[in-house]
């Protein structure tokens, strides 16, 4: 489950950094209230977070657990 939040998170900053690459327009921080807002900072963080959670996925064995009934 967590996995699956961390890459949530690293689609959502992946998406922001087109967006700002292309249009020039910083979505996290429009709907922040800007770059340095408090909700904006949080996101910003919860995204590199979920991103250095993310390298630890290109380390994992894969994991296939199979039902036995």
């Amino acid at each position: 489950m967590l996995d699956k939040i961390a890459l949530l998170l690293v689609i959502i900053g992946g998406l922001n950094w087109g967006s700002i690459g292309i249009f020039q327009f910083d979505l996290v921080a429009w709907i922040g209230g800007g770059q340095s807002g408090m909700f904006s900072r949080i996101i910003y963080v919860l995204v590199a977070i979920a991103a250095i959670w993310c390298i630890s996925l290109l380390f994992r064995d894969d994991e296939v657990v199979h039902d036995a009934t």
